[in-house]
């Protein structure tokens, strides 16, 4: 899961899933990657969760799914017109955390 409070640092962004063999994880909603242009769901505090993992993880969190294989992967943000803060190093992208097995 990544959580993070963003919405002042960047203008756009999105997050694509690949799997082991460098290719996109193939999965059942057909999402590949997660971002700005997503109906994403914030938290109350302005905060944003992003579940990355195979399993869907409810109705509730399933906007703000992006689905994994079952193998390793790899994650590859893409970050458009990036504010100053970004930039100078002062905010930086939260890192993965696992929440759970």
């Amino acid at each position: 899961m990544v959580s993070q409070n963003r919405q002042r640092e960047i203008k756009s962004s999105g997050c694509s899933m690949y799997g082991p063999d460098e290719l996109l994880v193939a999965n059942q909603i057909n999402r590949y990657a997660i971002g700005d242009r997503n109906k994403l769901k914030y938290n109350n505090d302005g905060s944003l969760d992003i579940y990355i993992q195979n399993m869907n993880p409810g109705k509730e969190k399933e906007s703000n799914w992006l689905p994994a294989g079952k193998e390793g992967f790899s994650l590859t943000m893409r970050i458009y017109w990036p504010k100053e803060e970004f930039l100078n190093g002062t905010w930086k992208i939260p890192p993965v955390k696992v929440t759970g097995k």
